[in-house]
């Protein structure tokens, strides 16, 4: 069994909190309450689970505003024979540095592909005041290392920290090719894998230690991993953890060959699985649901359900417990193709390659890739999400998506995975992705581009570079979870 950092805790001026906020809710408005006005009857102490995660009324008072992001940048696939690097970019409107680069973090090595990254602890572990959100962590997609990044020293210009070599992670785990890292509540670090050392598919899971980030070797038991592997997410409070399927390092590693598809070789299917035990224990076929990709639960750590990506299928599939106990799949939300003469299948998906949910659970937002636009829901009632904003084609395509804590900005990147870039979106390559905001109607629902902000990649000293995730230093939508 995984152990849990203590959750009953004060909910306001706790002394020494640890890292993060108590609650989704809390983390939208920026502060902690003796009294919550979203949840007159809670008692200050009260064991979180013993408590539900209200809806935010539309005139809380707004959290914090993000002042910096951190995002890498790859150099692989393009003609700069240069490490990737992390990239520190200034967002606040009233700073003289606002939309520029303010630092950059080259890597040690050349040809990693940063991708996603994630933190050493979260607000998991904020009932735990020995935790302290101080380091980033970069797993690479095609070398297998993983980066730790000091960002606590200096903010503003973080420095590396740490790096575990490949060879360790094969060793130990026999493991590569790494993608999603979530902290955990014991405080240790989990890392999801694609596949083997041989860029066979294998979805495993890399345990680190939380201070020291030394390999202590899988999550799961011995012979206990997924054929396929890429995301994944956890709800302690119903014992389970999800994941998810893009495809074979060795078939995607590349480029994408449409006669993979018609082999079977992507991902269709989403994993189940005992949290406390660490075993597989349900498969989900989903129906049209190729290359699920990015797979979010409820912000509400009570709630049973969630919703899933799917790339080439694309569409949204909503996952739940059922009635049963055991977990169920549908799909609520359908991209049409487009007819496109001289592509390479006779009709262009959507791509749909990232999804956020607001932390008040209202909101879903997701990027169509190939088709260049991004939406979104309202999910008031999650088996029938309604649109309520869809913004405008974005030049290569909006890819990775961001959302501020209080829900008003959504921050976009357009670069997906460097070896499609370079197949889908050319012009990346020679010209470099580039970073969007989106203003966001929280009341009605709508998307509207600020036309003030934009960084352009296309103009990095070393040549046009592809930006990937966005972080915040205090944690984000897609980071934290909540026990």
């Amino acid at each position: 069994m995984v152990p849990t950092c203590p959750i009953v805790f004060t909910a306001t001026k706790c002394g020494k909190c640890g890292p993060g906020y108590p609650t989704p809710l809390e983390a939208m408005k920026g502060k902690f309450e003796k009294t919550d006005p979203a949840s007159p009857g809670r008692e200050v102490g009260k064991p979180l689970l013993a408590r539900p995660a209200p809806r935010l009324p539309a005139l809380y008072p707004p959290g914090p505003r993000e002042e910096i992001v951190y995002l890498p940048c790859i150099y692989r696939n393009t003609s700069t024979e240069a490490p990737d690097y992390l990239a520190t970019v200034d967002v606040d409107p009233k700073s003289p540095q606002y939309c520029q680069v303010i630092h950059r973090l080259p890597m040690p090595n050349v040809k990693d592909e940063l991708h996603h990254s994630g933190w050493n602890t979260c607000s998991s572990c904020f009932g735990d005041s020995t935790k302290s959100r101080t380091k980033l962590m970069l797993p690479c997609l095609i070398s297998s290392r993983i980066y730790v990044v000091d960002v606590g020293t200096e903010p503003r210009a973080p420095k590396l920290h740490k790096v575990i070599e490949p060879q360790d992670i094969h060793a130990k785990c026999d493991l590569g090719y790494l993608h999603t890292s979530h902290c955990l509540a014991s405080g240790e670090v989990m890392i999801s894998a694609l596949g083997d050392p041989k860029g066979n598919g294998k979805g495993g899971f890399v345990l680190l230690d939380g201070e020291t980030f030394e390999v202590k070797g899988t999550w799961e038991r011995p012979g206990g991993a997924a054929p396929l592997g890429y995301d994944f997410w956890y709800q302690p409070r119903h014992n389970v953890m999800i994941s998810t399927e893009w495809a074979a390092p060795n078939v995607l590693r590349d480029g994408f060959n449409p006669a993979d598809v018609q082999a079977g070789l992507y991902g269709s299917c989403l994993h189940v699985w005992d949290w406390q035990r660490h075993e597989m224990v349900q498969t989900l076929h989903l129906q049209d649901g190729l290359i699920p990709l990015e797979i979010r639960f409820l912000h509400n750590p009570a709630a049973s359900q969630g919703f899933v990506g799917c790339a080439l299928g694309s569409n949204i599939q909503r996952f739940y417990k059922n009635e049963g106990g055991t977990w169920s799949v549908e799909k609520v939300i359908q991209v049409p193709p487009k007819k496109v003469k001289g592509w390479m299948l006779p009709e262009m998906p959507s791509l749909i390659t990232d999804i956020l949910l607001s932390l008040d659970d209202r909101f879903l937002y997701f990027s169509n890739w190939l088709h260049g636009d991004l939406r979104q829901y309202d999910i008031s009632d999650p088996k029938r999400p309604r649109l309520t904003g869809q913004g405008k084609r974005v030049a290569g395509g909006p890819q990775m998506i961001q959302l501020s804590l209080d829900g008003k900005r959504l921050y976009v990147t357009t670069s997906l995975y460097s070896a499609w870039d370079k197949q889908f979106y050319p012009d990346l390559i020679r010209e470099g992705s580039v970073m969007l905001q989106i203003d966001v109607d929280t009341e009605k629902g709508g998307l509207k581009l600020n036309p003030n902000f934009l960084v352009d990649f296309g103009k990095e000293p070393l040549g046009p570079a592809l930006a990937h995730e966005l972080r915040y230093p205090g944690g984000d939508c897609s980071s934290d979870i909540w026990l």
